[in-house]
């Protein structure tokens, strides 16, 4: 099966089936399957729906007729072949070959003079096509109207740079494994693998690859030398100021990257427990502990429903990555401008409340509990912890003292793209004696 026709299939999934798209590159057997064109498909895969709704609409302008429900392959394997025109560096003849081609081995030959048309429309009128997409806001910026509201109406001075961060390529950033390499012998490693870096901002252990590589390339990766994390999650840490002989709670752990974190920053500790509530989710957590070594107890169970997981010791210290709208990754999972709805974000709302709620209960007096998301929503962040707040006098702000990010009456909010980070909330919430 062609590159293009496996990569119409994951669109198909995510858009219909409203599989997230890592889930539904991790779960296609084809794709796993193939080795040569998996950064292909990838980059096909994550600029589409980068650019999604503007390619819909050009490709509207294009057509005289909408593609029946029954054809959305057809449809797809048309935006496909749009992004690529206008994305890409694929000599616009092997663009239109191949996705034409494509057209057969979809057992739709009827189609290929319609796909023929359609791209080599897009080539001679493209400025014009161009022009008009940046009439429209929806179009230009290729997110939905009730996103950019929600943005707009949070960050009115910093939304436009918001939603264009959201549609550029991530960095890559490393977290290298104190217990096993400094961050200065690790770039020796990197360097005489061939591979660009340099230390990032803020955090003791961050590495910033100059271009993103795969996994297999990075010297040590399987032996847990380094993970693959973001510069704004590698920020947990330090702010949750561990100590020996601690009792830890990572609520809401998997894919498990603050675990695995806090595990090899702080070796003594009297506990460690992280807490998953899907089963899949999990699994994610008991590789990430089996690669970097890492000894922690893992609990598969809802955080909420505390006799089912937790032994009655309060803890020292509770990360709590809330479940959240992830409006701060977008760059990273650009499928959310499409699967996410506006009345979606109301019920995560409702759940962080619970979630912050019933965790405020097992923290210890003096305990420290962090409360974190991937949103850049005020609603999902300082606005909640000042609810929060308004029902709990024992509740203290510790003030997070830093460069990054914006300093908040609540905590700090990193805005996506700022320092090259993705869009994260912080708030360090102290339990002081009634």
């Amino acid at each position: 099966m062609s590159s293009r026709l496996i990569t119409i299939q994951i669109i198909e999934e995510v858009l219909e089936k409203k599989i997230p798209l890592k889930s539904a590159i991790n779960n296609n057997k084809l794709f796993l399957k193939i080795k040569k064109d998996r950064g292909l498909i990838k980059e096909i895969l994550y600029g589409t729906f980068r650019w999604y709704i503007q390619l819909e609409y050009i490709q509207n302008q294009l057509i005289d007729k909408p593609i029946k429900k029954k054809d959305s392959l057809l449809k797809y394997l048309i935006i496909i072949g749009l992004y690529q025109l206008k994305f890409m560096r694929i000599p616009n003849h092997a663009v239109v070959s191949e996705t034409v081609s494509t057209c057969e081995e979809m057992q739709m030959t009827w189609a290929k003079g319609l796909v023929n048309a359609v791209l080599r429309s897009y080539i001679r009128e493209s400025k014009n096509l161009d022009c008009l997409s940046k009439k429209n806001k929806i179009v230009e910026f290729s997110h939905p109207k009730w996103l950019i509201d929600m943005i707009e109406h949070d960050w009115p001075d910093d939304w436009e740079k918001i939603i264009a961060a959201n549609n550029v390529h991530p960095p890559m950033y490393l977290r290298v494994n104190q217990n096993k390499n400094n961050r200065s012998e690790y770039l020796i490693k990197l360097k005489k693998a061939g591979i660009a870096a340099d230390i990032a901002k803020y955090c003791n252990n961050g590495i910033l690859l100059e271009n993103p590589v795969n996994i297999e390339k990075l010297p040590g990766f399987d032996s847990g030398e380094v993970s693959i994390q973001d510069l704004s999650a590698q920020l947990a840490v330090e702010l949750l100021d561990l100590k020996s002989n601690q009792n830890i709670l990572d609520a809401c752990a998997a894919p498990g990257g603050k675990s695995a974190h806090i595990l090899e920053s702080e070796c003594t500790l009297k506990n460690f427990i992280a807490v998953e509530k899907e089963k899949k989710r999990a699994e994610k957590l008991y590789s990430t502990f089996k690669r970097l070594q890492l000894q922690g107890i893992i609990k598969v169970n809802n955080v909420l429903h505390t006799s089912k997981w937790w032994d009655g010791e309060k803890f020292d210290r509770i990360l709590l990555d809330a479940p959240c709208s992830a409006t701060g990754v977008i760059r990273r999972n650009p499928d959310i401008k499409l699967l996410k709805t506006s009345s979606e974000i109301s019920k995560i709302n409702k759940l962080q409340m619970e979630i912050i709620e019933v965790l405020w209960g097992l923290l210890k007096n003096n305990g420290l509990l962090l409360y974190v998301t991937c949103s850049i929503l005020k609603n999902e962040n300082c606005n909640l912890i000042k609810k929060f707040l308004e029902k709990h006098p024992e509740c203290r702000i510790k003030p997070i003292i830093s460069k990054w990010g914006l300093e908040t009456n609540y905590g700090r909010q990193i805005l996506p793209g700022q320092d090259n980070m993705d869009g994260f909330f912080y708030a360090c919430l102290e339990k002081m004696e009634k």
